[in-house]
């Protein structure tokens, strides 16, 4: 067997391999929010590894990166358990996210966002705005919203042209809950869904002009603001009655 075929054949594992370790990672995440794998139990590598069908090797990558996800922790004599979280844990990490966007936004007006950015983003909410004409949305038209409102969201974090806060933005936004969309899904299955989402939406083209006419305390004002949203979907999911829970919610230790 020659170099080439060699490295042709290494190159294929490796492929293979990454492979294998996200679709693990991937399964692993549904088994977790789904209450498959309950808060604070323990995870058997080896039992998982049967699970799901394959070797150790990718089940303790996918290990490994559901703890940097955060919905995973190591244990001091080895291994990984399913986080739990507090609502004060939640609560403060959306704050914080609302924080970071209303200071991105700020700066976006006061520097200057780069134009071919701004149509994107306004380009974005068209299509959102074009979703939201209906007076329903089933679930095809809510997973493109969620679509939709997640990418508007790091648009606006790349408005303001600032490296460190795109990074601290994309690391808080990795955490259980604590996305734009984390809890936007318990909007799909309130009588005032449609209206939510509008509000929302409203926020949404409020922050861009504001950005656009270099009006930087008011836009930073508006994501502050907007993330209330959040909070309010994170009480109405602990606290609301929910016929369909929220994927993960169980992970949440309520405030007594």
């Amino acid at each position: 067997m020659n170099s080439a075929t060699l490295a042709t054949t290494s190159a294929d594992a490796a492929e293979a391999g990454a492979s294998q370790a996200v679709k693990a990672q991937l399964r692993l995440r549904e088994m977790v929010l789904a209450g498959e794998l309950p808060g604070g139990s323990r995870i058997a590598e080896v039992a998982i590894s049967e699970q799901l069908g394959v070797s150790r090797t990718p089940v303790r990558s996918a290990l490994m990166r559901l703890e940097q996800e955060g919905l995973l922790e190591s244990l001091p004599n080895g291994g990984y358990a399913v986080r739990t979280f507090s609502e004060r844990d939640v609560s403060d990490a959306i704050e914080l996210r609302g924080t970071l966007e209303g200071l991105s936004a700020r700066l976006a007006a006061e520097r200057g966002a780069p134009p071919v950015v701004l149509r994107e983003a306004r380009a974005c909410l068209h299509r959102i705005d074009e979703l939201l004409r209906e007076p329903a949305l089933d679930d095809t038209a809510f997973s493109r919203y969620v679509k939709f409102n997640a990418q508007f969201h790091a648009l606006l974090s790349e408005l303001s042209g600032s490296t460190v806060i795109s990074q601290q933005l994309e690391r808080i936004s990795n955490l259980p809950f604590a996305s734009p969309s984390g809890f936007v899904v318990v909007q799909a299955n309130s009588p005032a869904a449609r209206d939510m989402l509008l509000i929302a939406q409203d926020q949404h083209w409020q922050v861009l002009d504001a950005i656009e006419a270099r009006e930087g305390s008011r836009a930073e004002a508006l994501m502050r603001e907007h993330s209330r949203i959040a909070q309010r979907n994170l009480r109405e999911a602990l606290h609301g009655t929910q016929s369909h829970p929220l994927p993960g919610v169980q992970l949440i230790r309520r405030r007594s």
